[in-house]
């Protein structure tokens, strides 16, 4: 039933903890099929963190691996009710499980690389119009993203003094700025944490909906910036575009992002250098998923180097 590939990366990534927990995930399973009266309709697929069972009925069984990350994915979900994001029928949180709207598995990722990067640019807008349907009040008892402005403050600090980079004084401060100004205080607002085109799904009641929140209280710009952090990250690597090239794109998209949503654009944009701030000193520290190191990674990490520089003038 577990996927080979999810569970060595799991393995991989959580060591005896990740394996007693996939010793256990076929009987976790089977109770809440039983328990829910669900009958299996697919083969089972997974993502990063979890193993997705289609379900007779439209809907599927998401169990993920028990981690702090994952604790408050059903609030938002519940928060939403299925506005701009899939729906959710039930919850068992001692187990990390959800039985969730059933969506399609093509991402906007996916939709995004079908087409050259001129002709997918509507995806920013796509992508902004759905988060302005997530942008709604936030309830009580959810984590805030202001409570990380001072781990952030420090990292960049570190990092900054530590690491061999070429990004100037000022835009490390200008990284340090947004942290002051925009992180320590933020809107009363659903956040959905993670808010980036592999994310957002094909869907039968709408044409995208999200999935896999963090569900945090903060500012939406945030998660425009994390959508158009990895929009610049898909075309580095599958368009191989050139600096100029990619910030004439990037600056298209924030300000289709902007429009679509509602979002004031100079808030995303400095949302976004704190981000490539971040990812540059970060890629130095740990490489990028299919960048882990080589001629490649040094490729990328000039490339976010010029874009943090660009957007933090």
């Amino acid at each position: 039933m577990i996927p080979e590939a999810f569970a060595r990366t799991t393995v991989d990534r959580e060591g005896a903890a990740g394996q007693a927990w996939l010793d256990e995930l076929p009987t976790i399973v089977e109770d809440l099929l039983d328990r829910w009266s669900l009958q299996r309709d697919g083969d089972v697929l997974h993502g990063q963190v979890g193993v997705v069972v289609p379900v007779a009925g439209d809907a599927v069984l998401k169990v993920s691996f028990p981690h702090p990350g994952n604790v408050y994915e059903p609030d938002a979900f519940e928060v939403w009710a299925g506005r701009g994001a899939v729906r959710l029928y039930e919850r068992d949180d001692d187990r990390y499980a959800m039985l969730l709207e059933r969506a399609h598995a093509s991402t906007m990722a996916q939709h995004a690389a079908q087409h050259t990067a001129v002709h997918s640019e509507g995806v920013a807008a796509i992508a902004g119009d759905l988060l302005r349907q997530l942008t709604i009040p936030a309830p009580d008892g959810l984590p805030r993203m202001s409570e990380k402005a001072a781990c952030w403050a420090e990292d960049l600090g570190k990092d900054a003094a530590e690491l061999d980079h070429p990004l100037p004084d000022s835009v490390v401060a200008g990284a340090m700025a947004v942290v002051d100004e925009l992180c320590r205080e933020q809107p009363e607002t659903m956040v959905h944490g993670d808010f980036h085109p592999n994310n957002i799904l094909r869907a039968d009641r709408e044409p995208w909906l999200a999935v896999d929140p963090k569900g945090y209280v903060g500012d939406p710009a945030f998660d425009a910036a994390i959508f158009l952090r990895t929009r610049a990250y898909h075309l580095l690597l599958g368009d191989g575009l050139a600096v100029d090239d990619l910030l004439r794109y990037l600056r298209t998209e924030l300000e289709q992002f902007a429009e679509a949503s509602g979002i004031e654009a100079d808030r995303i944009r400095r949302w976004t250098q704190l981000i490539a701030v971040q990812a540059s000193f970060w890629g130095r520290r740990n490489g990028f998923g299919r960048a882990r190191g080589g001629s490649e990674l040094a490729r990328v990490i000039s490339l976010i180097d010029q874009v943090a520089i660009a957007w933090g003038e």
